[in-house]
């Protein structure tokens, strides 16, 4: 990848659509293999189980509750296993079992740090732009009992080594990943530009014209809550409001930019 002086001289040449406010082309993930047969890397999936058994799959209504689940790739398991944790704080407090075969199973989990840590080794190499990193996390909006998904953002512009992925027990137990279960999420960031944003306070009357949208949103939403508890039958029947979902508010212009579903690109050779 070629060096470059600022991150956007950095940046892929594949342009943004002309409908979006982006001024930025997209940066470049280059997924360099370190095994001949790493585990899979797929576009992140917007389902849930959990979501799907809600009743009539309610929480599918929230939008930014999908559009996070899709917002990257994820790394499947390649084959079932075990894990238990004696709580210990000792590496080998934490003992693994499967049917894969031992060095199958050893090139892709381990317990190395101790503290009740299991890690994961991805398979791959990440390489962004200058001043885009990879987040790497679990999956967003997903629970496991007893062990929870940590966190990493890592400068994949430089490093000329992979990272691991790491989860950590919440108590003494024993947990599975099934194969093809989810066990890295990654994403991009821009390391070089958060670091400008400058939050500022103000009132909400300082915006009139906002002010005024939002009034107008908390009278339609108060009026939509009380049709659904008088039993209005047209209000009933509609169900539940899709004005998030269609990009719409009262007393406010059609948004420049606005998604209710997300599909991202699958890698490619």
């Amino acid at each position: 990848m070629t060096e470059a002086a600022r991150p956007e001289d950095a940046l892929s040449a594949a342009d943004p659509p002309a409908d979006e406010p982006g001024a930025l082309p997209a940066p470049e993930l280059v997924c360099y293999r370190l095994d001949p047969n790493p585990p899979l890397l797929v576009p992140a999936r917007g389902a849930r189980a959990w979501m799907d058994e809600t009743p009539d799959r309610f929480a599918y209504r929230c939008t930014p509750l999908s559009i996070a689940n899709a917002s990257g790739w994820e790394i499947l398991s390649p084959c079932s296993f075990q894990a238990f944790w004696n709580g210990g704080s000792r590496p080998e407090d934490i003992t693994l079992a499967s049917e894969a075969d031992e060095a199958t199973l050893s090139r892709f989990v381990v317990s190395h740090f101790g503290s009740g840590v299991l890690t994961f080794h991805t398979g791959y190499l990440f390489r962004t732009p200058p001043g885009w990193a990879v987040w790497a996390r679990g999956a967003p909006n997903t629970v496991k009992d007893g062990i929870a998904a940590l966190d990493g953002l890592v400068e994949t512009d430089w490093l000329p080594f992979p990272f691991t992925m790491n989860w950590r027990f919440t108590r003494r137990k024993t947990i599975r990943f099934e194969t093809g279960e989810p066990i890295c999420f990654v994403t991009l960031f821009p390391h070089w530009l958060i670091d400008a944003v400058a939050p500022r306070l103000a009132d909400l009357s300082d915006d009139p014209r906002l002010q005024a949208q939002h009034e107008a949103w908390s009278a339609d939403r108060a009026a939509f809550n009380d049709g659904l508890a008088n039993h209005d039958p047209r209000i009933v029947a509609e169900g539940w409001q899709r004005r998030y979902l269609r990009g719409d508010a009262p007393d406010a212009a059609a948004p420049t930019f606005h998604r209710h579903k997300r599909r991202l690109k699958p890698p490619r050779a």
